[in-house]
């Protein structure tokens, strides 16, 4: 009887509101720029209807819409359409709004259940058939949550799933925060955050406890009701008390996850722990601690990437290239670790954006300034000091970050008691101040601003010096809620200068220089949960003075040079999809078409057809006026990867890359140099190309505690770089007449073990690569190993890596590294001969020998001030000792002519044990 008497209210309730729809009269109405609330009280004005509604509803948009003989439905659902507000209009003109549900007047066909003997039980925190969602306002350990509401329910949409999406933010910084992770823990359901922290995730309808995760910020749940598709960004705070842990996996579930092959992302806080030498933090050689990267030496600048030169590394300083990451010869780093975010290094998967550089990719990037409150850190070494000041320039919106380092070196060298050391000089500094503005919630912009300078005298009449200049600003619009647009201007510099003074009168100025400007656009647009795609142009435009050597002084004899200066201009058209087929296949597919133009002013030689280019073979000149093109090239690039899931936390992936690089090294050096000079391509030396393929299997243990992986590469390279044998290349205006190119190859598997939780964490890793050259040609002057492949410099078939961090306490724990190499190439005499009265030497094949095999061990113990979070400071000690067995590793050979009898030396950087003791605070 009672069910009988709910119907008939129902029935009646429908009938009379109906007939009131029908009979109602139509109006016309105009609002001009007023509120949503004013809006609906000039509507209760002009009606005999009353809104009943909570004024925190109303959002504060201002109406500016006019309506003519329409009905008042019609203009009420108008009017809240951009909200998440829906509305309810009785039968005695009563109008209720209500947030983001309906009110329904009838129940759904199906609310009485059918009688049956299969009784199914549906979860309670999902909306099934309109049903009412009734939420606890705490969690199971009575701790509050934020409820929030999400899409506005609309009558007859009934999906099974509706999607989420939005941006995290840091909530101090507001800078997007990549590789966050974001997951429905009710229904084990997550995302990992794009670089620009955007995400989505498909939920069904009710309820979700909604939880972030990610290195460094703290852990924070939401209560999220889903009605429909909706927005909603998190903000995000850091997790200052816990930046002493040593948490060596930053990417989350990200190695199983995307697509790409061969990438790894370096946080800063990595390099907190790790003994290195002299106590100096510094990323760049963390990352020579990872598989399929290492350096040419100890104390040597440059890296190579699976079988590449140290010139085929792109690495960027917030997208603007620096040609010089270093200090004194790669022993110090040329950035400030203070200042440095983290550093993603591509060296299978390189992004399309990315280009001219065939090997990798080192994206660095730098801390954003607190906009909040004021800080300073700084870091006490044996050689080094350095100091960061972050002050807010207008609160909430702005701030400034400014990084100073120097070394104290010259003090030490004049502090020994050794006579061959009083006239050496080595010193260095670098600044580094960086400008976050945040224009409105869609726009800011970023202003970075660089500065090192090196300058170094071992011997008592050269003084070498060397800088690095980067200026860049970047602007970045949200144009919505899918696409968003960053635009990039930026210049660098590096130059050298050699200083000669003697008593003889010979006394010079030797200088190079390389500048380059450029100009990028990138657009990321979130077409669908299915396609993800980054696009946009890019430009470069060089100019080298490729040396000159002034004489200094009355009557001397060195006669001055200056080489004509080259000028190129680089540019290119990006487009990359990152397509989810499904839930187990993952396809990124990129496309990159660079172009490249050599540029005049410039007088190019012609040599005759079918013979070595020299001196006696030049047949002619061709002048190029200026901006006049000389040769252009034009390199299509494909970057194909795929990610296929085997199962929840097991991934098999597999990619291939194609890549050019338009502007080269000259150096005869096995390893980098500070005066290595700059070349660009032209009518005589051809663009590098690479193309890679790479397979791997990608494992993770135990909820992520641990990473397995195992790939490997296989590269081909084209018109790689070398020199004739005892080719002179400084100051060189026909430096064509030395140069050699020809092809490459190198393979290798990579294997990684990594341990991401509990008082013990680290890695192992170990790589067994190959890295050949052939230089092969049609004149015997121009082979080298009658144009058979041989080992490059860099090839070193064996590499282990052993890095581990034990937590002895919450502020005190022990790390190690260790590290083996197998000896690189080197060409050794043989013997030697006379030839019209001269005694000459013979030399082995090229890169025929080895020097003998590197290994390291390195310990440190880090000590951690209190971590009580309102303290005036927080300080860290760390004590380490580089190279504790005092291992006498050769940094190169060398052979001298004692007597007659050719003896061979070798060379080393640290060859006895190397304690340091660094102390960081932060106010």
């Amino acid at each position: 009887m009672r069910y009988k008497w709910v119907l008939f209210f129902i029935l009646c309730n429908t009938i009379n509101f109906a007939l009131c729809q029908e009979s109602a009269n139509n109006i016309s109405i105009e609002f001009n720029e007023i509120t949503l609330k004013d809006a609906l009280l000039k509507l209760e004005d002009q009606t005999n209807y009353k809104f009943y509604y909570a004024e925190d509803w109303l959002n504060e948009v201002i109406i500016n819409k006019s309506y003519a003989n329409e009905s008042l439905a019609t203009v009420i659902k108008d009017l809240l359409k951009d909200t998440s507000l829906n509305f309810y209009i009785t039968t005695d003109n009563q109008i209720i709004l209500t947030r983001n549900t309906i009110i329904y007047d009838q129940l759904p066909s199906n609310y009485f259940p059918a009688q049956s003997t299969d009784i199914k039980e549906e979860p309670i925190d999902t909306l099934q058939n309109n049903t009412p969602v009734l939420i606890n306002k705490n969690d199971q350990n009575n701790r509050i949550i934020n409820t929030v509401r999400v899409g506005k329910e609309q009558r007859g949409n009934l999906k099974s799933n509706y999607k989420l999406s939005g941006y995290v933010y840091d909530a101090d910084t507001d800078k997007p925060i990549s590789n966050l992770a974001i997951v429905s823990k009710s229904k084990n359901i997550g995302a990992v955050t794009q670089n620009n922290g955007y995400y989505e995730l498909k939920l069904a309808p009710g309820i979700h406890i909604i939880e972030t995760n990610g290195l460094g910020y703290e852990r924070m749940q939401t209560r999220v009701i889903i009605y429909d598709d909706g927005k909603l960004n998190f903000n995000v705070k850091s997790k200052a008390e816990e930046l002493s842990e040593v948490v060596l996996n930053s990417q989350g579930i990200k190695n199983i996850e995307d697509a790409s092959t061969g990438n790894t992302r370096i946080n800063s806080e990595e390099s907190k722990n790790i003994p290195l030498v002299l106590g100096e933090r510094d990323v760049l050689k963390v990352a020579t601690l990872q598989p399929g990267v290492t350096s040419a030496g100890e104390g040597a600048a440059g890296f190579n990437v699976r079988g590449g030169k140290t010139d085929q590394n792109l690495i960027l300083l917030e997208n603007t290239v620096l040609y010089n990451p270093s200090h004194f010869f790669g022993i110090f780093p040329a950035l400030n670790p203070l200042v440095v975010s983290d550093i993603d290094i591509y060296k299978g998967s390189i992004p399309a954006e990315f280009g001219g550089r065939i090997s990798s990719v080192f994206d660095i990037k730098t801390k954003n300034a607190d906009y909040t409150k004021f800080g300073v850190d700084v870091s006490v070494g044996p050689v080094t000091g350095n100091v960061v000041v972050n002050t807010p320039i207008v609160k909430d919106k702005s701030g400034l970050i400014i990084g100073a380092r120097g070394t104290y070196s010259d003090w030490v060298l004049r502090s020994l008691n050794e006579a061959d050391l009083n006239n050496s000089e080595a010193s260095f500094y670098d600044f580094i101040a960086k400008y976050n503005h945040k224009i409105n919630e869609k726009s800011s912009i970023q202003a970075l601003g660089y500065y090192s300078k090196d300058a170094f005298s071992i011997t008592s009449d050269s003084l070498f010096g060397y800088s690095n200049r980067l200026v860049s600003l970047k602007w970045q619009y949200q144009i919505n809620d899918k696409h968003n647009a960053t635009v990039t201007l930026a210049n660098s510099q590096y130059k050298f200068n050699i200083d000669y003074e003697d008593t003889m009168s010979d006394d010079f100025i030797q200088s190079f220089q390389i500048d380059e400007t450029a100009l990028k656009l990138k657009l990321d647009y979130s077409l669908s949960e299915a396609h993800s795609i980054t696009y946009g142009l890019s430009s470069k435009l060089y100019g080298i003075l490729p040396g000159k050597i002034e004489p200094q002084g009355q009557g001397n004899l060195i006669t001055p040079i200056d080489i004509p200066k080259e000028q190129g201009v680089e540019g290119a058209f990006f487009v990359s999809d990152s397509y989810k087929i499904n839930e187990r296949l993952l396809l990124d597919l990129g496309f990159r078409l660079s172009f490249f133009s050599a540029l005049g002013k410039a007088n190019k030689r012609v040599y005759s057809e079918g013979t070595p280019r020299s001196e006696s073979t030049v047949i002619d000149t061709v002048s190029y006026s200026k901006n006049e093109i000389i040769e252009t090239y034009v390199g299509p690039e494909f970057r194909i990867a795929a990610r296929y899931f085997l199962s929840d936390d097991f991934s098999v992936k597999a990619s291939f890359n194609n890549t050019y690089q338009y502007i080269h090294t000259l150096s005869n050096n096995t390893t980098v140099s500070p005066i290595d000079i700059w070349k660009l391509s032209d009518n005589f030396i051809k663009p590098q190309q690479a193309t890679q393929f790479a397979l791997g299997f990608y494992k993770n243990l135990n909820i992520n505690a641990y990473e397995l992986s195992l790939e490997g590469f296989y590269k081909r390279q084209n018109n790689i770089l070398d020199f004739k044998t005892g080719a002179d290349i400084q100051l060189n205006e026909a430096v064509e007449t030395e140069i050699l190119q020809g092809e490459g190859k190198a393979y290798g598997v990579e294997f990684l073990f990594k341990k991401n939780l509990g008082d013990l964490r680290g890695w192992i890793g170990y790589t067994y690569s190959r890295s050949f050259f052939k230089l092969d040609s049609q004149f015997a002057e121009e082979r080298v190993n009658d144009g058979n492949y041989f080992p490059s410099n860099f090839d070193k078939p064996h590499d282990f890596t052993l890095v581990l961090n034990y937590k002895l306490s919450q502020r005190i724990s022990l790390s190690s590294n260790f590290l083996y190499q197998t000896g690189r190439p080197v060409t050794f005499p043989t013997g030697n001969y006379q030839f019209n009265g001269g005694e000459f030497v013979l030399y082995s094949d090229r890169n025929q020998f080895r020097i003998p095999d590197y290994y390291r061990l390195d310990l440190g113990l880090n000590f951690e001030g209190n971590h009580k979070k309102n303290k005036l400071a927080h300080s860290f000690w760390s004590l380490s000792v580089y190279n504790v067995l005092g291992r006498n590793n050769p940094y190169s050979v060398f052979f001298i002519n004692n007597d007659g009898e050719i003896e061979a030396l070798q060379s080393s950087i640290f060859n006895i044990p190397v304690p340091s003791l660094t102390y960081n605070i932060s106010f």
